[in-house]
């Protein structure tokens, strides 16, 4: 599956985008604002994205191109429940010099409208870092509301601190 649109291309992840991820993924910068802190090697990601593309998968990544086919990062609907048409959303911008262009909230708009059109989800949720209020504004002009707080959920740098929960339903979705 490929997605457009004006300022980056959606494409399916590849084995060759294992070492971009290693060294992202183990960058300081980028992981304080994911759940994920552990030092990755590149056989582990070759393993997981490896994983991810088997058939039966409850879980849609993609990587982030730009349009001059610069990998900048992914985005996924993953834990994806067709019972209850839902899923939990996910993305990060690893090319640092890429951040605050828009593009990643593009990326965020084509893969929640292809989950509420292709997929028929009814439901989209996130959690978020309460020290990324860069994320939870980009988010709510994306439509999620929050939900919910996970009190000191994440331990970083000594200090704990609350995972926030959004949401954002099918009728919501202005895109």
């Amino acid at each position: 599956m490929i997605l457009k649109g004006q300022k980056v291309t959606l494409r399916p992840i590849r084995l060759s985008d294992a070492g971009r991820f290693v060294k992202w993924l183990n960058n300081p910068e980028i992981h304080k604002f994911l759940q994920t802190r552990r030092h990755l090697t590149l056989g582990f990601e070759r393993k997981w994205i490896k994983d991810s593309l088997k058939k039966g998968s409850s879980r849609i990544g993609l990587a982030i191109e730009t349009k001059d086919g610069v990998h900048i990062g992914s985005v996924s609907l993953e834990s994806i429940n067709n019972d209850h048409r839902r899923a939990t959303f996910g993305i990060f911008i690893g090319e640092k010099k890429y951040w605050n262009q828009g593009l990643g909230s593009e990326a965020a708009r084509l893969v929640i409208d292809y989950g509420f059109k292709k997929l028929k989800l009814y439901r989209i949720e996130l959690g978020v870092l309460e020290y990324n209020p860069r994320a939870k504004r980009v988010y709510k002009r994306l439509g999620f509301r929050k939900e919910g707080v996970k009190r000191d959920h994440i331990f970083f740098q000594g200090k704990y601190y609350d995972e926030i929960h959004m949401g954002l339903l099918r009728h919501e979705w202005k895109n």
